[in-house]
């Protein structure tokens, strides 16, 4: 499964990292103020679906997708159409990405970055603040329920938002329970990598209201990004079908329903 696969990798990564957590914290807190990542999502949702768009090199189940892609100038396409906030994959082994990746997207926009990939330690969460996100990623299905909640409390006390992702009703109750309040129900399922929409729209009305509620995976067109909308998505997140576009702006414009 690709989902074991890769933990497997990170958590093999982080048992081995011996770097002084103090020291990492007394630097993520010395790093930059976020700029606000799930308010950002609230603020912009009161008219129109929000966009997270994500600058996705390649996926395990694809393969390539965008391999040469400018991290710069995708930014810069995403913000131009519309985007409220980025996602930015810094995996390098399953998804080709990068810090550097993340590092120059956000450099040349004035939106707010969500750090995608699998995160596993506490390490992993200064390491996020300190290359300049403003958000993390929380895989429910990565990660005990203490793990969790103990995550998502260290985002915090870091200045970070925390997109809790889940997939299943379980899940979303271990979000809740955890405190989340920028929550993410993934329509791909990350064992065999298919999407399920109704998935999503079924999950949508379990999700309290003063949640920020994001549709991720799987958006392809304006009558998905309608569908999630109405289902009652404050935001959705779009990665494959963004970097393969051929009119990038105009592919965001037309998901901000």
């Amino acid at each position: 499964m690709y989902l074991d696969k890769i933990l497997a990798q990170h958590r093999e990564v982080a048992e081995a990292d011996n770097r002084d957590l103090d020291a990492l914290i007394e630097t993520s807190l010395s790093a930059p103020a976020p700029r606000g990542f799930a308010s950002r999502l609230r603020q912009d949702s009161t008219n129109n679906l929000a966009v997270i768009a994500e600058i996705k090199r390649r996926s395990p189940s694809r393969g390539s997708l965008n391999s040469e892609l400018d991290p710069t100038l995708i930014a810069q396409s995403y913000e131009e159409g519309g985007a409220s906030c980025l996602s930015v994959l810094t995996d390098a082994d399953f998804f080709g990405g990068s810090v550097s990746d993340l590092q120059q997207a956000r450099l040349s926009v004035n939106l707010p970055v969500l750090r995608k990939d699998f995160t596993v330690s506490r390490h992993d969460i200064c390491d996020a603040r300190i290359m300049g996100a403003d958000c993390v990623l929380l895989i429910a299905a990565a990660l005990s329920k203490s793990e969790l909640t103990e995550f998502f409390k260290f985002s915090i006390e870091l200045g970070l938002d925390a997109l809790v992702e889940v997939h299943d009703e379980t899940e979303l109750t271990l979000a809740i329970d955890s405190g989340a309040t920028l929550i993410g129900v993934n329509q791909r399922d990350l064992h065999t990598f298919q999407v399920d929409h109704q998935r999503a729209v079924r999950m949508a009305a379990m999700i309290p209201t003063n949640v920020v509620r994001v549709a991720e995976s799987g958006v392809k067109n304006r009558d998905d990004a309608l569908s999630l909308r109405d289902a009652g998505y404050d935001a959705v997140l779009v990665g494959e079908s963004l970097v393969t576009s051929n009119n990038i702006s105009n592919s965001v414009r037309e998901l901000r329903v």
